[in-house]
């Protein structure tokens, strides 16, 4: 039996907008980039939406619902809601396995680079006896001289200059480096770190895993990664939701109950 033998019921483009809560043209945008399967039309060109329609339409919301922009789980995500479009759903239900691993992984990445920073923190006692050189610093964090250039010029941190101009990096200096480095490994925002710093300046006992997923309240720009763990952990949550919900729109449509 194939997918479109199954119609309990049929929905114009305004009754799917109303059912879903979204405008009539976000129905017909998700159909032009393939969210969702081509529906059939009537003679008159209008288009006739069905049940599986709109468990796609659920789908995509969830799937949409946390905007999750790390080392490619956006596109991902995109990809799971398209391959149940076109009723694809072990390869569906095998990428979305495959995201929850990804998420997991971040979550643990985000919690190691909570746990490196109080690390550092813990363990600095040493007083400020470097003096180093930009392209020295470079060579000992293992950064490019532009990542150092676009940090400070975030302002992430602040280099003392000596009198010709020339910037000079203290003991103190290089352990704020590998803080920043080790959030930026595990994908926390520049606005997110930068929040961390400044409030470690002011508190040096303040709950750094707090202060970097909880942005300001007159934070007027928020990125998708100023609250990265609690994200993250929303988009695990949708992704075991959808893939639940594959199975369920497999076995209906696909493998239907005799």
């Amino acid at each position: 039996m194939k997918v479109g033998d199954i119609i309990e019921k049929t929905y114009t483009t305004n009754q799917v907008a109303k059912t879903i809560g979204i405008h009539p043209n976000t129905v017909r945008m998700y159909e032009d980039v393939g969210l969702i399967s081509k529906p059939m039309r009537k003679e008159n060109g209008y288009r006739v939406f069905t049940n599986l329609h709109i468990e796609q339409f659920k789908l995509a919301r969830t799937a949409f619902q946390i905007e999750v922009l790390q080392n490619g789980l956006r596109k991902k995500a995109i990809s799971i809601v398209k391959l149940s479009a076109l009723c694809e759903f072990d390869k569906a239900i095998k990428l979305t396995e495959e995201y929850i691993y990804s998420v997991r992984n971040e979550i643990r990445n985000a919690n190691e680079a909570v746990k490196i920073v109080k690390d550092l923190l813990e363990g600095d006692s040493q007083e400020n006896r470097q003096s180093l050189k930009r392209k020295e610093v470079s060579d000992i964090l293992g950064i490019s001289m532009d990542t150092l250039r676009n940090w400070e010029m975030n302002g992430l941190f602040k280099v003392k200059r000596k009198e010709n101009g020339y910037r000079v990096y203290t003991d103190d200096d290089i352990r704020k480096l590998k803080i920043i480095r080790s959030l930026k490994c595990a994908d926390y925002s520049l606005s997110a770190i930068l929040r961390m710093m400044n409030e470690l300046d002011r508190n040096s006992k303040a709950d750094i895993g707090a202060v970097l997923n909880t942005p300001n309240y007159n934070e007027n720009i928020i990125s998708a990664c100023d609250r990265l763990i609690v994200s993250l952990r929303s988009a695990n949550n949708n992704a075991i939701s959808i893939k639940s919900m594959l199975y369920e729109i497999k076995n209906k449509y696909l493998n239907p109950p005799l």
